[in-house]
């Protein structure tokens, strides 16, 4: 199974980027995963198309986008990039611009990194941590904060039989969704309800077909446009990294 250190060379960071848009910055961040052997130049374009196409939902957190795209024949393998502009940059989003840390994403499937999306997730949820990742001095030092002991990507034991569904929704179902799934099932973990409800990250296409068998659906604002009505709830989370945000929804979707 990957850990961020793994999927995260030395050659894939950049701190400190000057970049005049978030096309640019999204284009540092691909050209990394171009440079690494991760994807090819068409990845880079995809993701860009899919901020065009579906908003900036890819901003998670205040100040922090995953650029991703769809799974294609232009990624060769798992990796990420990690991009840290000299001044943010607007990427549109409502709540969390401007943004200073672009973080690239490329997977050939749904799978092969869910464990590091968690570990990353636990890291930029933890100020301490957060900051320490933000104040490094090179890439090194960057590094030696990912590899540490919640960075090396190991899952949470899960088990018992589930009563409900939750869907945590982005437009690809490979990164964004997977960052608000790990919240999620932090939250549910402190509750105690982690053996009553199973929490899925998936893409708008298959949220659609799978609705009936949720609870709820949480995601951004702009996937919640693209959603529509689906007969079930639909629940904004601005800052996915955010336990006490999530739990506040939590609450709210059963009444609690």
């Amino acid at each position: 199974m990957a850990a961020l250190s793994d999927l995260l060379p030395l050659a894939a960071v950049r701190l400190d980027v000057p970049v005049a848009d978030w096309r640019e910055a999204i284009r540092v961040a691909g050209g990394l995963l171009v440079e690494t052997e991760a994807t090819t130049d068409a990845y880079t374009a995809e993701m860009i198309r899919n901020v065009e196409d579906n908003g900036p939902y890819l901003v998670i957190a205040p100040g922090f986008a995953l650029a991703h795209a769809r799974p294609s024949p232009a990624v060769r393998r798992t990796g990420l990039s990690w991009v840290r502009l000299q001044q943010p940059v607007e990427f549109g989003h409502e709540a969390n611009d401007p943004v200073h840390l672009v973080v690239g994403l490329a997977a050939p499937d749904s799978g092969a990194h869910t464990a590091a999306m968690a570990a990353l997730a636990e890291l930029l949820a933890d100020p301490v941590t957060a900051r320490a990742l933000r104040d490094a001095a090179g890439p090194e030092e960057l590094h030696t904060v990912l590899a540490g002991p919640t960075g090396e990507g190991a899952e949470r034991p899960r088990g018992g039989p589930a009563v409900h569904k939750i869907l945590t929704v982005c437009g690809n179902g490979v990164g964004t969704s997977l960052f608000l799934k790990n919240t999620l099932e932090q939250v549910l973990d402190r509750w105690g309800w982690s053996r009553h409800v199973t929490v899925e990250a998936t893409d708008t296409i298959s949220a659609k077909g799978k609705a009936s068998e949720a609870v709820a659906i949480l995601t951004s604002r702009e996937i919640a446009r693209t959603l529509g009505e689906l007969g079930v709830p639909v629940k904004v989370v601005e800052d996915f990294t955010s336990g006490s945000e999530v739990d506040r929804v939590l609450r709210d979707t059963y009444d609690v």
